[in-house]
């Protein structure tokens, strides 16, 4: 693969997932977009926005990660799709297939 290949398939943003209980509702999985190439960064910056949105889970439930990276976005994906790096967009708890494709 050349260099020029790697860095249109490198990891520019995550596709994370939180399981998150807004406003007393249950635990479900909210998903959020995050500008970092960095996965564990991306993670934590998920969860300090998730925070803000409701009660986070802390530990695993029905054998589901609290927090969990679920795909790499590219940056001609993110470009596409409006996302900046640092840049955080709440998706919301549908099933983000769009930003997954």
């Amino acid at each position: 693969m050349s260099e020029s290949n790697a860095a249109k398939t490198a990891p520019a943003g995550w596709v994370v997932g939180v399981l998150l209980a807004p406003d007393g509702q249950p635990m479900q999985r909210h998903y959020y977009a995050v500008g970092h190439a960095d996965r564990a960064k991306a993670e934590w910056t998920a969860v300090d926005w998730a925070v803000s949105e409701g009660e986070v889970a802390t530990s695993p439930i029905a054998g589901e990660e609290p927090v969990q990276a679920l795909h790499p976005l590219t940056r001609m994906k993110m470009t596409s799709l409006g996302l900046t790096a640092g840049q955080v967009r709440g998706l919301g708890w549908r099933y983000p297939r769009r930003w997954l494709s």
